[in-house]
């Protein structure tokens, strides 16, 4: 019995703790995800929102008064575009320039000519339904509506029947020298854009009307010719078309020596301030088809 005891106490010692100590319990680790929210970005600023390289055009356009119209207003946007490109390589050194500005400094004349081709565009619009009553005069192919309506230019049907397009630039007989510059649509629409305050902001005018006068402004008068709206429009068709009409050779024309055609026989006018009734009466009919009047910022009306 006396040499158990050992062999016992041993057997004791050398047993697995597991099986010797305390009863360990299993430890279960509870894993809890809480999402938690990002925070909100902050709304990125936009230096230019609201505006707009979209022609705006009237609701009361109608599906092909409205293709007519946004082809017209691509043309003056590519007429302008390509005076200020011929403006931005030569300066106010090249022979075309100084016909029509003499010796004024280019940079204003590339700024009305990028205002009109790559501008805002939403602050103005053109319209179709002869709000005014003015598209029943004859000749009328439009008209900027002035204190009507100073954002709004109204396009009378007259103008989408007799307008052309750029494409047929020196065509059909025309030369920049005698045609009107509402021959084309395009060269017709720079000047409804110029009459549009986002746009003329009341500094591009009317200072001379026919190629004649355009002519003799540019010499006598450098700086008014840089702001006349007539001018813009010839140097812009007479440059597209020797540049890129008929390259080298364009259509300039011979001005005639009589004076000629005073302002745009095809429809400028410009509304006077609000007519008391919207149907013009027989005598302001027959005294209208006699003239062509455009109704100036300080609200004078020019007639020729």
């Amino acid at each position: 019995m006396k040499g158990a005891l050992p062999t016992v106490l041993l057997a004791l010692l050398s047993g697995s703790p597991a099986s010797a100590g305390p009863v360990q319990r299993r430890q279960e680790t509870v894993t809890q995800t809480i999402t938690a929210s990002a925070p909100s970005a902050p709304t990125p600023w936009s230096w230019n929102a609201g505006g707009s390289q979209a022609w705006p055009i009237h609701e009361s356009c109608n599906a092909t008064e409205r293709a007519l119209l946004n082809k017209g207003l691509d043309d003056a946007a590519m007429l302008a575009a390509h005076a200020k490109d011929h403006v931005l390589r030569f300066g106010n050194s090249s022979a075309m320039y100084q016909k029509y500005f003499g010796t004024a400094p280019s940079a204003e004349v590339v700024g009305w000519y990028d205002k009109i081709a790559n501008g805002d565009r939403s602050r103005f619009k053109f319209r179709c339904d002869n709000v005014d009553g003015n598209c029943v005069l004859p000749g009328w192919g439009g008209h900027w509506r002035g204190e009507n309506g100073t954002d709004e230019t109204v396009i009378c049907p007259l103008s989408y029947t007799t307008r052309k397009p750029l494409e047929g630039m020196c065509g059909y007989g025309y030369t920049v020298a005698t045609g009107a510059l509402s021959f084309y649509f395009g060269s017709d629409l720079i000047h409804r854009l110029l009459h549009m305050p986002s746009v003329g902001e009341g500094v591009a005018e009317h200072f001379a009307d026919s190629h004649a006068e355009c002519l003799k402004l540019a010499h006598e008068n450098p700086a008014e010719a840089v702001r006349n709206s007539h001018t813009l429009q010839y140097f812009a068709l007479d440059a597209y078309a020797f540049d890129i009409a008929l390259p080298n050779e364009g259509c300039s024309g011979k001005t005639p020596k009589k004076e000629g055609e005073k302002g745009d026989k095809g429809g400028h006018g410009a509304t006077p301030p609000p007519p008391t009734t919207t149907t013009p009466s027989a005598a302001s009919t027959t005294s209208a088809a006699a003239t062509e009047c455009h109704t100036h910022a300080d609200g004078a009306v020019h007639c020729s």
